[in-house]
């Protein structure tokens, strides 16, 4: 077992690949900490920054904390907010991001596993 501090796990910026932009991740659980099949990132996005249109091997969960985001498919958008979440199937196709009002933040839940884009 493991007890994970949050406000002491250390933030990286990341850019280019998946990002269209800059964002910090605050990697939770990962391989790093021997965990095999999960993976949680706190991802805050700036104002207009988001990643390129992708898919994941497995289910991806957002649950949102701040700020006021889209997460969208190929056919629709929709705008989240704090206290909401985001199911994403395996396979769909889907982006997410700030808007052009402010920064975004979410928890990325998924198993660990390829990203196509």
């Amino acid at each position: 077992m493991q007890i994970i501090n949050i406000d002491e796990t250390q933030a990286e910026k990341r850019s280019g690949g998946i990002f269209l932009g800059t964002v910090l991740v605050k990697p939770l659980l990962n391989e790093s900490h021997g965990c095999k099949d999960l993976r949680l990132d706190i991802v805050e996005f700036p104002q207009g920054t988001r990643n390129r249109l992708h898919s994941h091997e497995y289910d991806q969960a957002l649950y949102i904390l701040e700020g006021e985001g889209i997460v969208a498919t190929e056919k629709e958008e929709r705008i989240v907010r704090p206290g909401m979440l985001a199911f994403i199937p395996a396979g769909e196709k889907h982006w997410h991001g700030a808007t052009d009002r402010g920064p975004f933040t979410h928890i990325s839940i998924l198993r660990a596993g390829k990203i196509s884009y």
